[in-house]
């Protein structure tokens, strides 16, 4: 059963959305992105003759309700976005809740109360997945930045439920997501960056048979080099896990891929944008100085790569984007997978860093897809399986 095929008519759908956004000091949205994501649901659902439950976390309170992570602070860009009101209902549990989602007429809109005020919802407590099944004739769960996560509302509810499914949003991804997992054209192109080995290492080890490249940046890249017996200077490095660099390189020449390591870098002497600036090999980096993006060189290498690729994906930033002077290596790969795309390639981008600099340099547009996934993006591109997707596939929690 997908939400294409369903008849809402009538119908009451609780919705696992994702509006765990940014507010500022007067409790206004700044980002809306992750509202915006969902609208095409909302839309499928309320033209079908449906109506619609909301169900979302903000932040982390620590302990029950705190003003500062109420979701009625989202009701203003949500109805504005959607072009109509939304009544906000002030928990998420209790007589009172479940009297107003009872009354909802089709056509309208309600946002239930942040879960995350009762300890319940992180702990997976199935009392509590039963009451919030309350709300709704059918369970939709488009909430893939939480997929990851095996909490009462995004997993164990799906188990009191008769109908569930996934969003348009949750389809999006893991459409995507498949389509490079599963079955990429050839060559396929992975480009990972950030700070440390370790965090991507299941990444790294779960996409290396599938692919024909794999493209190296970010901090990490020292770790690899020092492993390699190179001077790397003040650069970032993770002593204890050279180790599992060597076995990263060995695997790569196992399964026959390409695996590029920054021949070049640019150097600072300071961890700040206004620093003096070098570039040297990546080798030969003296003491008192840091690696901090790719170099001139590294950007010809990885462009090329990136243009003779019709599969790519790209997690992590190539250096400090965001110091303006340590920009251009992440900026010329973005430019790079924006031309392939162009040119007939599929891209994927995902994880917060590389999400933040396709839209700084306004290149969103220019991929196939941008994935809102984050840690879910990531365990799913280890091989994991996420409680969130397989709620719905499994069709139990």
């Amino acid at each position: 059963m997908t939400i294409n095929d369903y008849d809402f008519s009538g119908k009451r759908a609780l919705i696992r959305v994702d509006f765990n956004v940014p507010l500022n000091e007067r409790f206004e949205v700044t980002d809306d992105t992750r509202i915006r994501a969902a609208l095409p649901t909302l839309k499928l659902i309320l033209s079908g003759g449906g109506s619609v439950v909301l169900m979302s976390h903000l932040g982390r309170p620590k302990e029950g309700p705190e003003h500062r992570f109420s979701l009625k602070h989202i009701v203003p860009a949500l109805s504005s976005l959607l072009g109509k009101e939304v009544t906000f209902v002030d928990d998420c549990i209790g007589s009172d809740a479940h009297a107003a989602t009872s009354a909802i007429q089709p056509g309208e809109v309600m946002l239930l109360e942040n879960l995350r005020f009762h300890k319940e919802e992180t702990a997976g407590d199935e009392g509590f997945a039963a009451e919030l099944a309350k709300h709704g004739d059918v369970y939709v769960n488009d909430a893939f930045g939480t997929a990851h996560r095996a909490h009462a509302s995004t997993a164990v509810i799906a188990g009191f439920v008769g109908d569930k499914m996934f969003g348009l949003l949750m389809q999006d991804e893991l459409e995507n997501l498949d389509r490079f997992m599963q079955s990429p054209a050839s060559p396929a192109v992975t480009i990972v960056g950030g700070a440390k080995v370790s965090s991507k290492i299941g990444v790294i080890q779960n996409l290396l048979p599938r692919v024909d490249y794999m493209l190296i940046g970010g901090g990490m890249t020292y770790t690899f080099v020092r492993a390699m017996g190179g001077e790397v200077g003040n650069s970032m490095v993770e002593e204890d896990k050279l180790d599992m660099a060597i076995e990263v390189i060995e695997a790569a020449k196992k399964h026959n891929v390409k695996l590029l390591l920054p021949p070049d870098s640019v150097i600072a002497d300071e961890f700040q944008n206004e620093a003096n600036r070098d570039s040297c090999p990546s080798n030969e980096i003296p003491m008192g100085w840091m690696g901090l993006d790719i170099g001139e060189e590294s950007i010809r290498q990885y462009r090329e790569a990136i243009l003779a690729c019709k599969s790519i994906l790209w997690n992590g930033p190539m250096g400090v984007f965001e110091m303006e002077n340590f920009a251009r290596g992440t900026r010329e790969i973005a430019l790079a997978i924006a031309e392939a795309t162009d040119g007939g390639a599929f891209s994927l981008v995902g994880g917060g860093d590389s999400v933040a600099a396709v839209n700084k340099f306004e290149l969103a547009s220019r991929v196939s897809y941008v994935s809102t996934g984050g840690g879910a993006m990531l365990e799913y591109l280890e091989g994991m399986e996420l409680p969130g997707v397989a709620a719905i596939k499994n069709g139990e929690a």
